[in-house]
């Protein structure tokens, strides 16, 4: 099936390999820490690398698509990995990004239109809405990395806050995309083995889906259950709270430089 794709369609983009370098410029700055602010540094690192991550969501969604059966993808332009691309430019990268910035979260982005009628077996509907957030696991897993294989001390401390605030947003994205909510890859997965009539029913309501999850958010017991899950599983990886609050705490470089207080053992 990919031999219909041009080499075109399937180069990478200008786009994202500038937003590669950004990542990998800035990974050294805040590694070395060669740079009059580290916490520009490592807010630099974290935008560019979660920018990199919603767009290899982004691509995940539309590959699976394409070896699905979705050939169109190729003329979209999102095999390209360019963010410009997406149907949704404002809620795959701009709004993740805002939320990002004001409260530390990993919105689930959306969207790459997929014309799923060319697309026959309902497992491979499903995967294809895996996909995405999979995609997140898998980055977070990378970027913790350090931490579960115990070779910590061999990281700058300042890098280290950085890689553990960037893999908690990987991971509130997985877990966010994940949830069976109308409008959320979770459903997603789920839908192509509900029936038709249930699909109808629910079809309405996929906009306002997100929203519902943050309004859900703000119930106490609800918002103490999901950040208690998001921090087992961080735990689970090997970082500590310690890390991503200090990591977060750098990332808000306009707050000024935080003076992290010196344990004594």
């Amino acid at each position: 099936m990919t031999t219909a794709i041009s080499r075109r369609e399937r180069r990478i983009s200008p786009v994202f390999l500038g937003l590669f370098a950004i990542m990998v410029v800035s990974a050294w700055a805040v590694w070395t820490e060669y740079s009059a602010s580290p916490g520009f540094a490592v807010f630099l690192f974290v935008v560019s690398g979660w920018v990199v991550s919603l767009c290899l969501h982004e691509y995940a969604h539309a590959r699976t698509a394409l070896h699905g059966g979705d050939l169109s993808i190729g003329a979209k332009g999102y095999l390209t990995l360019n963010p410009l691309k997406y149907t949704h430019v404002a809620l795959s990268i701009v709004l993740p990004v805002v939320f990002v910035i004001m409260g530390g979260i990993g919105l689930p982005g959306g969207a790459v239109f997929i014309e799923r009628h060319r697309i026959q077996g309902r497992w491979k509907h499903s995967l294809i809405s895996a996909a995405g957030p999979l995609t997140n696991v898998l980055f977070a897993a990378a970027l913790t990395a350090p931490f579960w294989l115990d070779a910590t001390d061999q990281v700058p401390e300042l890098f280290r806050f950085a890689l553990a605030f960037l893999a908690l947003l990987q991971v509130t994205a997985a877990i966010l995309n994940f949830l069976p909510v109308p409008g959320l890859d979770g459903y997603g997965v789920i839908e192509p083995w509900l029936s038709h009539r249930i699909r109808r029913q629910v079809e309405p309501y996929a906009p306002f889906g997100l929203l519902a999850v943050f309004g859900i958010l703000w119930i106490p017991e609800v918002n103490e259950a999901f950040f208690g899950a998001i921090d087992a599983v961080m735990r689970a990886l090997g970082v500590s709270e310690w890390d991503t609050y200090w990591g977060q705490q750098f990332f808000r470089f306009w707050q000024g430089e935080p003076d992290i207080p010196r344990l004594d053992f």
